[in-house]
C-alpha cells in the first residue's frame, strides 16, 4: 500500500533572508533582494548586478565539532547547511541518528536520506588562473602543460577542488546528521530541485525510506556563470534600475536576474511523522516529470513537455484545474519562458486558466537556479498556512499576449488549500508538484 507523503520540516537562505520567516516577510512586504553584485567586480560585464546572500556564516551555526567537518564546504554547500538545520530542527528530529532504533519516535538512520537538486560549488578562480597564466607561451599560443600541473599542484587545494562535485553539498548533509540513508543528486538545471522532492516523495511513498531531506542549492554569481548566461542573452541587462530588473510576465521584460541560495524541506511518511508527532505542514499530492526534446536550452515553442508535466501532476494527485487555488509560476522573466508557460497554464486549465491566481516570486528574489524549485514550493506551504498569495512585483505594463491572473504588484488575501509549483530548466526540463493542505481523513 502506498505511503502519503507530508511535509514536516522548511529552511532557506536566500537574497531576501536566512529564515522562512524573514524570507516570507519580506516577499509580503514587496522587498527586492536585487543589488549590484558583491561576490566578484562585474563593473565591466554586461550584466552588473544579482540576487546575493548578504552576511551569511555557517560557522555562526554549527559546534566546534560540526566546523571542523565541515571546514571545506563551498559556498553552496554552506548554504544548504544552514537550511537543512532549520528543517531537521522544525521537523523535530534529534540532532544526530544512529543505526539503533529504541522507539517510534526515532528514526533509524538507513531509513532517513538526502535527495538534492545542486548544482556545482563555485570555481576557485584565483588559483586556476595562476598556473595558467605562468604556463602560457606567447610565442607559440599554446600551454606549457608541465609547468602548469607543477604550479597548481602547488597552489590548488584539492579538498577545494572536489567541492566541484554536485552531490558534495548531499554529502556535507549526511556527514551532519550521521544519515546512512539514500543519498542522491541531480542537476536537470533550473528545475534540479523540483525534481528532486518529486522524485523523493514517489520513493516514500513506496517505502524505500521513511524520511528524505529535499531541495537544492546553487551559487553561479562569478565570471563563468554570468558570462555564460549573458552570451546566451538570458539575463536582464537593466543596469540603471537593476532593484526593479526581475519584471515577469512584464512588457518591459528583458530576461531573469540571477540569484543565489538554498532550500529544504523534510519529507516524511505520514506513517512516521503521526508516530513521532512531528508537525504536518503539507501533503504531497501530485508530481509530474517530462522532458520537451526539443533544443539543448530551450523549451518547446508550445510547450508540449510543460503542459505534459502539469497534466501528469494533476493525474496523479486527482485533481482537476478547478481544484488548483493558486499556481507559483516558474516566472523568469525572459520573453520566452513567461509566453510559453502562460499558453501552458492556457492549454491545461482551460476555461478556469484566467481565474486562478498565479505569481512569479522571482521577481522579488532572483533565480535561484538548481535551488530556485524548493523556495518556490515553501512559499506555496506559506500561501496555504497563511491564505495569502504572493505578488509578482514590477508588473506594471501587462503583456496584451499574456493575459492571465498574475497577482501584479500587492500580496492577496485568498483562501488557499491546493498550490500548484512548476519549473520548467535549460535543457526542456519540465517539473510541477502538486501540495494541499493536510487532512488526516483523506481517503
Amino acid at each position: 500500500m502506498k505511503q502519503r507523503v507530508v511535509i514536516t520540516g522548511t529552511g532557506m537562505i536566500t537574497p531576501l533572508g536566512h529564515n522562512v520567516e524573514d524570507v516570507w516577510r519580506n516577499l509580503l512586504a514587496c522587498k527586492s533582494g536585487i543589488e549590484i553584485t558583491k561576490n566578484f567586480d562585474a563593473a565591466s560585464f554586461p550584466t552588473k548586478f544579482s540576487a546575493e546572500v548578504k552576511d551569511y556564516n555557517i560557522f555562526d551555526h554549527l559546534s566546534d565539532t560540526d566546523k571542523l567537518k565541515h571546514k571545506d564546504a563551498d559556498r553552496n554547500s554552506s548554504f544548504i547547511l544552514g537550511a537543512a538545520l532549520q528543517a531537521w530542527a522544525q521537523a523535530g528530529l534529534p540532532k544526530t541518528l544512529s543505526m539503533d532504533k529504541t522507539d517510534d519516535t526515532t528514526p533509524r538512520a538507513d531509513r532517513v536520506g538526502v535527495y538534492l537538486g545542486a548544482g556545482e560549488g563555485p570555481p576557485d578562480f584565483d588559483n586556476f588562473i595562476r598556473p595558467t597564466a605562468e604556463s602560457w607561451i606567447k610565442e607559440d599560443k599554446a600551454m606549457d602543460w608541465k609547468n602548469w600541473a607543477d604550479v597548481a599542484l602547488k597552489h590548488m587545494r584539492p579538498i577545494h577542488e572536489l567541492q566541484q562535485e554536485p552531490n558534495m553539498s548531499a554529502s556535507h548533509i549526511a556527514h551532519l546528521f550521521k544519515l546512512r540513508g539514500l543519498n542522491m543528486s541531480c542537476l536537470t538545471a533550473c528545475a534540479a530541485s523540483t525534481q528532486a522532492i518529486g522524485e523523493a516523495s514517489d520513493l516514500i511513498r513506496h517505502g524505500d525510506a521513511d524520511i528524505i531531506i529535499a531541495g537544492g542549492t546553487h551559487s553561479m554569481i562569478h565570471p563563468l556563470g554570468i558570462t555564460g548566461f549573458n552570451r546566451l542573452t538570458a539575463l536582464s541587462t537593466r543596469n540603471d534600475d537593476h532593484t526593479t530588473a526581475s519584471r515577469p510576465f512584464d512588457d518591459s521584460r528583458d530576461g531573469f536576474v540571477i540569484a543565489e541560495g538554498a532550500g529544504v524541506i523534510i519529507l516524511e511518511s505520514l506513517e512516521s511523522a503521526t508516530k513521532r508527532g512531528a508537525p504536518i505542514l503539507a501533503e504531497v499530492t501530485g508530481y509530474g516529470s517530462t522532458a520537451d526534446a526539443f533544443r539543448v536550452t530551450d523549451q518547446h515553442d508550445q510547450g508540449r513537455g510543460g503542459i505534459a508535466a502539469v497534466e501528469l501532476a494533476l493525474e496523479t494527485a486527482g485533481l482537476s484545474p478547478d481544484k488548483i487555488d493558486y499556481i507559483s509560476a516558474h516566472g523568469t522573466g525572459t520573453a520566452e519562458n513567461d509566453s510559453i508557460e502562460t499558453h501552458v497554464i492556457k492549454t491545461v486549465f482551460g476555461e478556469y486558466a484566467k481565474s486562478t491566481p498565479i505569481s512569479s516570486v522571482k521577481s522579488s528574489l532572483g533565480h535561484l537556479i538548481a535551488a530556485a524549485g524548493v523556495v518556490e514550493l515553501i512559499t506555496c506551504i506559506l500561501a496555504i498556512r497563511d491564505n495569502i498569495i504572493p505578488p509578482t512585483l514590477n508588473l506594471n505594463t501587462p503583456d496584451p499576449a499574456l493575459d492571465l491572473d498574475y497577482v501584479p504588484n500587492t500580496p492577496r488575501k485568498q483562501e488557499v488549500n491546493v498550490a500548484m509549483s512548476n519549473s520548467f530548466g535549460f535543457g526542456g526540463q519540465n517539473n510541477t508538484i502538486i501540495i494541499e493542505q493536510y487532512r488526516d481523513n483523506k481517503s
